[in-house]
């Protein structure tokens, strides 16, 4: 039986892991992660602020489950997130979002994403970020995307270079207070086209457009 909301029917599948949309159920097994710790003990720090995963537990999990909360209340055609679980055979190992912002007038979407510790070095960032590509310019018509990270966030970097993203300046943001520049990157319809797969599928997306305001 699927939810109400249309939002969390949707699901993106690969060959090698599935999005969810992240019902409070997957959030509940997702809680394990985040209490254990996402950031790594050494720097670079990958989060900018404000973020939940720099408090210390049990407030870390609570702000994070707040955020999204808030999150899924607040969506119009001038903004909106989805919050998708990351799920390899089953087993929940991360997030990956995907946000509009002035989607209906521009058709530009942006993505967060975060990955359990051990889990990362596989090749799961790559493929979490393409799964959500599919789903922004196949499924919802997008016309670009753009992401950003720390400059010092080499496999965050790597992932938008290895997509097909071109570098589209710099920017400053802070992490942990202190000041740090970010590398903004930029990700054409066109350019996603000559790299489309043919082997990423979507379902329940046509039910979420009119959440969205995409007609």
């Amino acid at each position: 039986m699927g939810h109400t909301y249309p939002p969390l029917n949707v699901v993106v599948r690969t060959p090698r892991l599935a999005l969810v949309g992240a019902s409070d159920e997957l959030l509940e097994r997702l809680v394990p992660l985040v209490r254990a710790g996402i950031v790594d003990d050494a720097e670079p720090w990958p989060f900018d602020d404000p973020i939940s995963f720099y408090a210390d537990s049990p407030e870390r999990e609570w702000q994070w489950l707040r955020g999204i909360w808030r999150g899924r209340g607040r969506v119009s055609p001038d903004s909106w997130r989805l919050y998708f679980a990351v799920l390899v055979d089953g087993e929940p190992i991360g997030m990956q979002d995907l946000v509009g912002k002035n989607f209906a007038r521009f058709g530009t979407v942006s993505s967060f994403s975060w990955l359990d510790p051990g889990r990362r070095g596989q090749g799961l960032g790559k493929e979490m970020r393409a799964a959500l590509l599919h789903l922004a310019f196949a499924g919802l018509g997008a016309r670009e995307a753009g992401s950003d990270a720390f400059v010092d966030n080499a496999a965050s970097n790597s992932i938008s270079r290895g997509l097909g993203y071109e570098p589209n300046g710099t920017d400053w943001d802070t992490r942990r207070g202190e000041p740090a520049r970010i590398q903004q990157w930029r990700l054409t319809r066109e350019t996603w086209e000559r790299h489309r797969r043919d082997d990423i599928e979507l379902a329940g997306v046509k039910e979420c457009l009119p959440v969205l305001g995409i007609g």
